[in-house]
């Protein structure tokens, strides 16, 4: 049996953007219901709760997190502007080769080294520092929140983040004066002139998950899922039939019109030909709409026009 879950942001990310008559017409007669909590909990189910990204990370690329706290410590380019600084890339996106990161490691690591945090990057895109047993350690914020913003708002705070905003400056000046800065700028790339710490904690004792595959460009997703016993993999760029139970993570979609084409039309046409039996519509704010070919004798339902009000015409379903 073929099911495929749709993870998307809230309802309201899409205001009053048209349906198509299809998709309206399937939302419009599937099982509704309302489920609390974090989104991503009904993906994986991680104990201890919490979300140590940088620990999972570490034991899919290097195998050796446990027995220890990692924190990520991306490299990252930082654009100033008159009112601060701004993160505008990191990490993939950066595009280091191994040496790269190699060469900008070298300076680095005495200077995290005789703090007692070793750094490494097992993958060019991914740095880790390794945490002394009993470390305290202040809120860091993911990139992706940050990207864009003022970098002085997603610093850490407190008596412990003035320890971290100091490593951090020292790290910066190491990296803007490095050789290969100078070069990536000649070559019109941006320069690493920083680094993102982030995804602090320890190797989960468990990850589960009911998926059998969880397709997902999430960082944090991709990591704890690669510690369970589904296939972790990339998203697709648009909708393939689903072996087994699957989750395609869509959170970060705007454009209506996008998922449309790509998604929803090319699901629920595998719905038609008997590929997928059953197709959820999972959303930020907690609605779920679960669609099913037996739904087709719902005919009296008015098809969803848009996500606007979209509740009032939903029914509770057992199934969902």
């Amino acid at each position: 049996m073929a099911s495929a879950t749709l993870l998307l942001p809230a309802r309201s990310r899409f205001g009053g953007q048209r349906l198509s008559e299809a998709t309206g017409r399937a939302l419009a007669r599937a099982d509704f219901a309302h489920r609390d909590g974090e989104q991503l909990a009904r993906v994986l189910d991680v104990l201890p709760r919490g979300w140590p990204v940088a620990a999972a990370a570490r034991q899919r690329d290097a195998g050796d997190a446990a027995h220890a706290t990692w924190l990520r410590a991306d490299p990252a380019y930082i654009q100033p502007d008159i009112n601060g600084a701004r993160l505008l890339s990191y990490g993939r996106a950066l595009g280091l080769s191994a040496t790269d990161a190699d060469a900008l490691l070298r300076p680095l690591k005495p200077l995290f080294g005789d703090t007692g945090f070793p750094i490494d990057a097992p993958d060019p895109s991914r740095w880790y520092l390794r945490m002394p047993e009993g470390a305290k350690l202040p809120d860091f914020v993911p990139p992706e929140q940050a990207l864009g913003a003022d970098l002085f708002d997603h610093l850490p705070e407190g008596e412990q983040g003035r320890r971290w905003r100091a490593l951090l400056s020292e790290a910066q000046v190491v990296l803007h004066n490095h050789p290969l800065n100078a070069r990536r700028v000649a070559a019109g790339q941006a320069p690493v002139n920083s680094l993102w710490f982030w995804g602090a904690g320890k190797l989960p004792d468990h990850v589960t998950t009911r998926f059998s595959e969880v397709a997902s460009d999430d960082e944090a997703v991709a990591a704890l899922a690669s510690l369970t016993k589904a296939s972790a993999t990339p998203r697709p760029v648009q909708w393939r039939k689903a072996a087994g139970d699957a989750v395609f993570d869509l959170r970060d979609a705007r454009d209506l019109s996008v998922l449309e084409r790509d998604w929803f039309a090319p699901a629920l046409a595998s719905m038609d030909r008997r590929e997928t039996d059953d197709l959820h519509f999972d959303f930020g704010d907690g609605a779920l709409y679960r669609v099913n070919r037996s739904q087709r004798w719902r005919f009296w339902r008015r098809p969803l026009r848009s996500f606007v009000n979209a509740t009032a015409t939903a029914t509770e379903g057992d199934g969902a």
